[in-house]
């Protein structure tokens, strides 16, 4: 959109890129929203997926069940003597709280989009609900085929590629510096956080030789191609099927997202692209064969945005406020 010439106009001249970042949204609506206490702990924010997709926002959301969840807590902590923690009272809060009637008043408009109206029909429809409606009806779009976003995936067959544009800097630039604008960091020497690994726990070089086949195969590298920061490379397989990593049809897979002590079979750093994840979780989600395990970093790592790029914004604007 920032090649459109009204938008370039706009854009040019000392315009700068000041950030970069990724993060898949949880669109499901309010009725994909997993169950949010369990013995000992809680679902809270963004992992429960508390987005409102219409304004496309979710910290008020989030910090608020934080709340809830503090104070759930804190009621438990103080009552329950050495028994693992009950939080229904958590659940509870929240449903009689102002983020669920927040997220029941669009529950409708992006499930509308998978429904039988189809994708022209959900947008009239959501457009109805959004301005009109606002949520006052008595029916609610569900997944009623319990198809994840992965079995939504369609076979690279029925597409024709995308011819993106070059690179037109500061409009845009290529991926890798796109990525240094993130601040990206992982701590060295820890466990690395994304595995080629099946639901039912497996994980060795015949799980990475099925995933390589059908994702290359079947999907054109889907990873390779949609992952933000270019983590995932399908690259062709020098060592062989002799070798350690574990290929098909001359291929192998290589995660570039950060410097660790693994097991060969599990992931091989490629130097030109050392700690590239930036927490999008795209490849957990979205990757046809479901065999990719993301979970959170030792130490807080990953993206640094407000202190890679905004402090300094803040403090030349508080330079200048000065007498």
């Amino acid at each position: 959109m920032k090649h459109h010439p009204y938008f370039t106009n706009l854009l040019s001249g000392s315009s700068t890129r000041i950030a970069y970042g990724a993060r898949s949204l949880n669109e499901g609506g309010l009725q994909s929203i997993p169950t949010l206490h369990f013995p000992g702990g809680a679902l809270i924010g963004c992992s429960a997926g508390f987005v409102n997709v219409a304004k496309i926002k979710g910290t008020h959301n989030a910090m608020k069940s934080g709340m809830l969840a503090a104070e759930a807590a804190f009621d438990v902590a103080t009552s329950e003597k050495g028994a693992l923690a009950d939080m229904s009272t958590y659940s509870t809060a929240l449903k009689n709280s102002w983020v669920y009637a927040d997220l029941y008043e669009v529950r409708n408009l992006r499930p509308s989009f998978n429904s039988p109206l189809g994708l022209w029909g959900g947008i009239m429809y959501s457009g109805l609900d959004s301005l009109i409606l606002k949520g006052r009806t008595p029916w609610t779009f569900r997944n009623s085929k319990k198809l994840t976003d992965a079995q939504h995936t369609e076979h690279a067959a029925r597409f024709q590629p995308i011819k993106y544009p070059t690179p037109q800097p500061p409009l845009s630039t290529d991926l890798l510096t796109a990525v240094a604008l993130t601040g990206t960091n992982h701590a060295e020497d820890q466990m690395v956080h994304l595995r080629v690994r099946r639901n039912d726990g497996k994980e060795d070089k015949e799980v990475r030789r099925e995933h390589v086949r059908r994702n290359v195969g079947e999907f054109a590298g889907l990873l390779e191609r949609a992952c933000p920061a270019g983590v995932y490379e399908y690259v062709d397989d020098e060592e062989g099927t002799t070798g350690e990593q574990k290929g098909w049809d001359g291929k192998t897979l290589i995660i570039n997202s950060q410097v660790c002590r693994v097991p060969s079979f599990v992931m091989v750093v490629y130097a030109g692209h050392i700690q590239n994840c930036i927490h999008c979780k795209l490849c957990d989600i979205k990757v046809p064969t479901e065999d990719i395990t993301w979970t959170v970093p030792e130490g807080g790592g990953g993206p640094k945005y407000s202190e890679y790029r905004i402090s300094p914004v803040r403090e030349s604007l508080a330079d200048s406020m000065q007498p």
